[in-house]
């Protein structure tokens, strides 16, 4: 945890940045790299029945650390994913609470 949800992005493209990526963010986030999962879907978007681009966008799922590391967190994954030269992108948080995470059947708080 945390994990990032990638669409929008190949995965060759995921591949090079994911390195320097994890390590960026596990040193924002004061964690081991082995923290993080980076996941890149295949979607197929559509627009009035034709297939089209999917947009770059990058879903967060981790437990809240605070605005400020949340920042960090969003501009070091923008930046990481406009050095492939994509201009626009977005990225999204989707906050679990401690108390509702279980691992292995049992609550991680």
């Amino acid at each position: 945890m945390p994990q990032l949800l990638v669409r929008g992005i190949s995965v060759e493209d995921t591949r090079r940045i994911s390195g320097p990526l994890i390590r960026e963010l596990a040193e924002i986030c004061q964690c081991g790299t082995d923290n993080f999962m980076l996941e890149c879907l295949n979607t197929v978007s559509l627009f009035e029945g034709e297939e089209v681009a999917s947009f770059p966008f990058v879903e967060v799922a981790w437990f809240e650390r605070g605005k400020e590391i949340r920042d960090r967190f969003a501009a070091a994954v923008t930046k990481h994913v406009q050095s492939l030269g994509v201009a626009d992108m977005e990225v999204a948080f989707i906050t679990y609470d401690e108390d509702k995470y279980y691992i292995n059947g049992k609550p991680c708080k």
